[in-house]
């Protein structure tokens, strides 16, 4: 009967097993412990299992021994590190509702472009909430028992929002680079017309003043070949006055000396 006992405890699985005690603990070892210890290591259980199995008649090794089950555990919503912390999924409504009752007292913000997060500590219930903002607009939400808990989570949420927001940091960086590049192409395109009016005025100048030396060097030479003729004209004047004074003196009548 002992023998029956303990071979339905084998079946029935691992979890079940009582170990018998030997009757006689001064006894030497029995010379098959050691079939004991080898069915033990083959099937997982205790040696005081293997050998009430060694024990049973021969029909029971065609049984096969029962494999132990891992039991299932649920898994929960909230994660455990978080749960552990104690926060928890808070109420979206419930936080709007406190929000238009104002009894909430803002402890800590953050706000990157469309998004915002807000450590908010309920006074009544000594309670903190820690909540994610799109566009204004309730997002997500976290109920924390203390602050030390609130303010991991309000991290986590500064950490999620600055992710999120990193395609528009991105975007309104290269629009302002892009609009800087726009005002320094326009500088440089300015600069280049006025260095290109700068230099149609300076050619036309250019053009201008030797045009202008030019006139003045055909004048200068109309007036050297004037002062040239006019030159010898004077000069020829001056040779008939000379011979018309010599004519004219020639008819002075001799006077003697006193």
């Amino acid at each position: 009967m002992k023998s029956l006992l303990n071979r339905r405890s084998v079946l029935a699985g691992p979890s079940h097993l009582v170990q018998v005690a030997r009757e006689n603990t001064a006894d030497p070892v029995a010379p098959d412990d050691s079939e004991e210890a080898a069915l033990a290591a083959a099937t997982g259980v205790a040696p005081a299992a293997a050998a009430a199995a060694a024990d049973t008649p021969a029909a029971a090794p065609a049984a096969e021994p029962a494999r132990p089950v891992t039991t299932l555990r649920p898994v929960p919503v909230v994660p455990s590190q978080v749960s552990a912390r104690g926060v928890q999924m808070a109420d979206t409504a419930e936080i709007e509702w406190l929000a238009e009752e104002e009894a909430l007292t803002p402890f800590r913000v953050f706000r990157s472009f469309a998004y915002s997060v807000s450590l908010l500590f309920h006074a009544k219930e000594l309670a903190y909430y820690v909540a994610l903002y799109q566009d204004g607009s309730l997002w997500r939400a976290l109920k924390a028992a203390d602050l030390e808990a609130a303010e991991t989570a309000f991290h986590h949420f500064e950490e999620q929002a600055t992710r999120l927001s990193e395609g528009e940091t991105r975007r309104a960086q290269l629009e302002a680079q892009n609009e800087q590049l726009a005002r320094m192409i326009a500088r440089s395109e300015a600069q280049a017309e006025r260095l290109r009016t700068d230099l149609q005025r300076r050619g036309a100048q250019e053009q201008t003043v030797s045009n202008r030396q030019h006139q003045v060097r055909k004048e200068v030479s109309q007036l050297e070949a004037q002062r040239v003729a006019a030159q010898a004209h004077l000069n020829k004047a001056h040779r008939q006055i000379h011979q018309l004074n010599l004519t004219s003196n020639e008819g002075i009548p001799h006077l003697p000396n006193r």
